[in-house]
């Protein structure tokens, strides 16, 4: 999945951080997902963060998803601008 967001109330790189730290630690522990901002690397006011899920099933698979995309919309320093899922299944 990726998030793009836009931090309305960053004024640096610094303060960027602050607001993206804890919704990539959060998640990580409280879902066990891989995330890490993956654009916007250098801009203070927007972020695009990937997540990834891996799961013996499709339907846990969405379901942590799910979870994971309500935890970043419960961000009150953070508006979501745009959420793209994309799935790859590996034949067993």
């Amino acid at each position: 999945m990726r998030v793009d967001l836009h931090l309305g109330e960053s004024r640096s790189l610094k303060a960027k951080r602050a607001v993206l730290k804890p919704i990539i630690e959060g998640a990580r522990r409280r879902f066990g997902v891989a995330i890490a901002e993956v654009d916007h690397a250098d801009v203070w006011q927007r972020a695009s963060i990937g997540v990834a899920v891996v799961s013996n099933t499709p339907h846990h698979a969405t379901e942590v998803v799910d979870e994971v995309e309500r935890f970043i919309w419960s961000v009150p320093d953070v508006q979501v601008l745009g959420v793209e899922r994309q799935w790859l299944e590996v034949d067993r």
